[in-house]
C-alpha cells in the first residue's frame, strides 16, 4: 500500500521543486479523499453505498499508484 511518504517533495534527486510540490499537493488531496471514503465504507449500512465507497477507495489507490509511476518516470528523464 502506498503511503504519504511515497510522494513527498524533495525525495527525488533530479526532480524540480515545483514538480515535487505538485506531487505533494496531489498526494495530500488524494489522502483526504481516501480517508473519507474508508470512513464512509466502514460506517454505511446498505450494500450499495458500501460498494460505491469501495469503488472510491480503489480509484484513489489506483490514482496514487499512477502518480507514483509518473513521478518515477519524470525523475529518470
Amino acid at each position: 500500500m502506498m503511503t504519504a511518504a511515497d510522494l513527498t517533495p524533495g525525495s527525488a534527486p533530479n526532480e524540480s521543486p515545483d514538480l515535487g510540490l505538485l506531487f505533494h499537493r496531489l498526494n495530500n488531496q488524494l489522502g483526504i479523499i481516501l480517508a473519507n471514503a474508508e470512513l464512509l465504507e466502514s460506517k454505511v449500512k446498505d450494500e450499495i453505498s458500501r460498494a460505491r465507497a469501495t469503488q472510491i477507495v480503489s480509484g484513489v489507490l489506483d490514482a496514487l499508484t499512477t502518480a507514483r509511476e509518473i513521478r518515477l518516470k519524470t525523475r529518470h528523464s
